[in-house]
C-alpha cells in the first residue's frame, strides 16, 4: 500500500488531505491549550474558595476552631487548596509535554510539507516540459511531411508537362529532393525527443512520483502517530496526580472520622463554665404576717439549710421571678479598696441581704435607664462601645482566670524572645571586643538597651496579670490602687460610678445572673442614647507629643506609636500613668506617658501651666 503507486495522479488531493492534517493538529493544540486555562481558572477559584472560609488571624473565628468538626472542616480548606495544587501541575505537565511539543512539531511538518510539494510540482514542470518539445517536434515533423508531399507532387507535374523547360524542371526536382531531406530529419528529431520523453515519463510515473509521494505518506503517518502519542500524554498527565488528589481525598475522610462529638461538647463546658454554683430555692413570703417584718424574715438569700421548706408559688414562680431581678451589663474593675469578696467576679459571699421582693417590684416598675452609667465608661467608649478591661473583669471567674493565665503565659514567651535577643546581642558584642576589625561594639549598646528596657517592661506587664491571677485563684488579696490604675481603661475617679451599675448581677442567693450575651445587652442599652454619644464634639488638642519609644496598642482603647512619631494631646495624664493622643480624625487613643515627651500649648484651653 503506497500512495505512490495507487495515488499517482492524486497530486492535487494530497495536498489538500496533508493541509487537513496539520489543521486537525493546530486545532488539537488549541484545545489542550484552552485545557490548561480551564485547569488554572478551577485551581485559582478552589485556592480562592479555601481562603475565603480559612479562619481570620486574632478573630473569633479562630478560637472557634478548638472544635474537632472545624478541625475537620480546617482539614477540609486545606486538602481542598492542596487538590488545586493538583489542576495545577495538570495545566503546567499539559503545556510542558504537549503545547510546547506540538507547537514545534507543527512548524516542522509545515516545512517539510512545502518541500514536498515543491519537488513534486518541479517534477511535474520538467515533465510538462518534455510534453512540449515532443509536441513542437512532432508539429513540426508532420508540417515538413506535408512540404514534401507537395514538392514531389509538383515535380511530377512539371516532370509530365512538354512545355516546361528542362530547367525547370530540374529546379523543382532539386526542391521536392531538399523538401524530403527536411521531412527526415525532422523524423529523427521527433523520433530521439519521443524516446527521450517516454523515458522521462516513464521516470517521473514509476521513479520520482511515487518517491515524493512515499514521503508524504511517511510524513503524513508520523503526524497520525504523533497526535496519538499526545492523546496518550493527555491521559498519563491526568493519571499522575491521581493518587496525589487520592490522599487529598483520604485526608478529607480521616479529618471527618477524626471527628468527637464528645471532646466538642467538653470543650462547650471549658469555654462558657462560669463557675459560679446554681440559684437556690426561692423561700416562701408569707404577707399574711405583720408589716413590720425584719430584712432577714423577707430576705431572698436566706440560709439554705435554715428552716424547714417553704411552700412555692407553683412551676411558674422560677419564670416570674427573673424580670423582678435588674440585668445589668458587668461592670468594670471595682475601686481599690475593694476585697477579693467584693469583686463582682471573684467569690461570692454565702449570706447577702437582699431587699425584699415588693421592693424589687417597685424597683422594677420605677426604673429608669441610668445614663450616668454610660458617662462613666467615656474612656471605655471613646473608641469602641463595651471594650473589654485589661484585667478581663467583665467575665465569670472561670473564664477570667483562663484569659489571664493565657496572658500570662504569651509575656513569659515575649520575655524569653527578648532574652534570647539579648543573649544573642551579649555574644556579637563579646566578639567585637575580642575582634575589633569585625565591628564596633559600642554601636551595639543602643540596641542592647533597648532590648533589656523591653525585658523589663514585659516583666512589669507580667507582675500585673500575675497579681490579677493570684487574686482570681484566691491567692492573694484585691488588687491594689496602682495595679488598678494599670489598666489603663478606667481611672479612679469613675470606677465607683461604673461599680454601681453591676449591682444585682447576682440570683436572690448570690448566684451569678448575668445574660448570656453581655455585648447585646450593651447594644440595647446604648441605642437609647445613641443621640447623646453622637453630639459630643471631639476634644481639642491641647498641645503636641513625641514618641521616646515603639508601642504596640494591642489593647481597647490604646493607640500603637513609632519612635520619633509626633502626635496631638487632647487629654493629660489624670494620675493613672496614660495619656490620651490623636494622630488624625479617626486615630485616637491611649498611651503610657512614660514613653511620650509632652509639649503643652499654654493657651490652650484647659492646659496646664509648668514651672
Amino acid at each position: 500500500m503506497s500512495w505512490g503507486t495507487e495515488l499517482w495522479d492524486q497530486f492535487d488531493n494530497l495536498e489538500k488531505h496533508t493541509q487537513w492534517g496539520i489543521d486537525i493538529l493546530e486545532k488539537y493544540i488549541k484545545f489542550v491549550k484552552e485545557r490548561t486555562e480551564i485547569e488554572l481558572s478551577y485551581a485559582k477559584q478552589l485556592r480562592n474558595l479555601s481562603k475565603k472560609y480559612q479562619p481570620k488571624k486574632n478573630s473569633k473565628e479562630e478560637e472557634e476552631y478548638r472544635y474537632t468538626a472545624c478541625k475537620a472542616f480546617l482539614s477540609t480548606l486545606n486538602e481542598t487548596n492542596d487538590y488545586a495544587g493538583q489542576h495545577e501541575v495538570i495545566s503546567e505537565n499539559l503545556a510542558a509535554q504537549i503545547i510546547a511539543g506540538l507547537a514545534r512539531y507543527v512548524q516542522e511538518l509545515k516545512q517539510e510539507r512545502k518541500s514536498h510539494f515543491h519537488d513534486g510540482r518541479k517534477a511535474q514542470q520538467h515533465i510538462e516540459t518534455c510534453w512540449k518539445q515532443l509536441e513542437s517536434s512532432k508539429r513540426r515533423f508532420e508540417r515538413d511531411c506535408k512540404e514534401a508531399d507537395r514538392a514531389q507532387q509538383y515535380f511530377e507535374k512539371m516532370d509530365a508537362d512538354i512545355n516546361v523547360t528542362k530547367a525547370d524542371v530540374e529546379k523543382a526536382r532539386q526542391q521536392a529532393q531538399m523538401r524530403h531531406q527536411m521531412a527526415e530529419d525532422s523524423k529523427a528529431d521527433y523520433s530521439s525527443i519521443l524516446q527521450k520523453f517516454n523515458q522521462e515519463q516513464r521516470e517521473y510515473y514509476h521513479t520520482h512520483i511515487p518517491n515524493i509521494f512515499q514521503k508524504i505518506q511517511e510524513m503524513e503517518e508520523r503526524r497520525v502517530v504523533r497526535i496519538g502519542e499526545s492523546m496518550k500524554t493527555y491521559a498519563e498527565v491526568d493519571r499522575q496526580v491521581i493518587p496525589i488528589v487520592g490522599k487529598c481525598l483520604d485526608g478529607i475522610v480521616k479529618a471527618a472520622e477524626s471527628i468527637d462529638e464528645k471532646n466538642d461538647s467538653q470543650l462547650v463546658i471549658e469555654a462558657y463554665k462560669s463557675g459560679f454554683e446554681p440559684p437556690g430555692d426561692i423561700e416562701f413570703e408569707d404577707y399574711t404576717q405583720p408589716m413590720k417584718r425584719t430584712v432577714s424574715d423577707n430576705s431572698l438569700s436566706n440560709s439554705r439549710g435554715e428552716g424547714k421548706a417553704e411552700p412555692k408559688f407553683g412551676g411558674k414562680s422560677k419564670g416570674k421571678l427573673w424580670p423582678f431581678i435588674k440585668k445589668n451589663k458587668p461592670p468594670p474593675p471595682p475601686p481599690a479598696s475593694a476585697s477579693p469578696s467584693a469583686v463582682p467576679n471573684g467569690p461570692q459571699s454565702p449570706k447577702q441581704p437582699k431587699e425584699p421582693l415588693s421592693h424589687r417590684f417597685n424597683e422594677f416598675m420605677t426604673s429608669k435607664p441610668k445614663i450616668h452609667c454610660f458617662r462613666s465608661l467615656k474612656r471605655g467608649l471613646s473608641l469602641k462601645l463595651g471594650a473589654t478591661p485589661e484585667d478581663f473583669s467583665n467575665l465569670p471567674p472561670e473564664q477570667r482566670r483562663k484569659k489571664l493565665q493565657q496572658k500570662v503565659d504569651e509575656l513569659n514567651k515575649e520575655i524569653q524572645k527578648e532574652m534570647d535577643q539579648r543573649d544573642a546581642i551579649t555574644k556579637m558584642k563579646d566578639v567585637y571586643l575580642k575582634n575589633p576589625q569585625m565591628g564596633d561594639p559600642a554601636s551595639l549598646d543602643h540596641k542592647l538597651t533597648e532590648v533589656s528596657q523591653n525585658i523589663e517592661k514585659l516583666r512589669l506587664e507580667a507582675q500585673k496579670f500575675e497579681a490579677w491571677l493570684a487574686e482570681v485563684e484566691g491567692r492573694l488579696p484585691a488588687r491594689s490602687d496602682q495595679a488598678r490604675r494599670q489598666s489603663g481603661l478606667y481611672d479612679a475617679q469613675t470606677a465607683p460610678t461604673v461599680n454601681n451599675c453591676a449591682q444585682a448581677r447576682e440570683s436572690p442567693d448570690g448566684s451569678y445572673t448575668e445574660e448570656q450575651s453581655q455585648e447585646s445587652e450593651v447594644k440595647v442599652l446604648a441605642a437609647d442614647f445613641d443621640d447623646e454619644f453622637d453630639d459630643e464634639e471631639p476634644l481639642p488638642a491641647i498641645g503636641t507629643c513625641k514618641a521616646l519609644y515603639t508601642f504596640d496598642g494591642q489593647n481597647e482603647g490604646t493607640i500603637s506609636v513609632v519612635e520619633g512619631e509626633t502626635l496631638y494631646v487632647i487629654e493629660e495624664d489624670k494620675g493613672d500613668g496614660w495619656t490620651r493622643i490623636r494622630r488624625n480624625e479617626d486615630e485616637e487613643g491611649y498611651v503610657p506617658t512614660s514613653y511620650v515627651e509632652v509639649y503643652l500649648d499654654k493657651n490652650a484651653k484647659g492646659a496646664k501651666t509648668y514651672i
